[in-house]
């Protein structure tokens, strides 16, 4: 799966999805820190990356419905220390249908994740 993390997640995020076998860039390497959401929306949608962000504003889906963007899976955790994070990116690395993330907003919260489908 290719994925695209938003400024907002700890750089070893990025490791962690790499290790599992997937194809990760990170919105800082492209130039996009500080961007407004839509555009980094519009960024990883030409990528065809699934975006991962923890900004809770990213599962709406009256802004970003299902089908009009690669994918947006928005962690959201009470706790967002890196050690957190890094155990919810670990458990989306290790989830074994990552392909139904696509075009899909999906929010991995307390261990499950809910995906809501185009």
């Amino acid at each position: 799966m290719r994925f695209k993390l938003d400024e907002n997640l700890p750089v070893s995020s990025a490791a962690n999805l790499a290790s599992a076998g997937h194809d990760v860039d990170t919105v800082g390497q492209e130039g996009l820190s500080g961007a407004p959401d839509p555009d980094v929306v519009a960024a990883a949608t030409a990528a065809e990356r699934v975006l991962i962000s923890l900004d809770v504003g990213l599962a709406d889906i009256r802004a970003y419905p299902p089908g009009s963007h690669a994918g947006i899976v928005v962690l959201r955790l009470t706790d967002q220390s890196a050690a957190t994070v890094s155990k919810a990116i670990s458990d989306l690395a290790a989830f074994n249908n990552p392909d139904s993330l696509r075009e899909a907003v999906a929010i991995l919260q307390r261990g499950l994740l809910r995906i809501r489908h185009p």
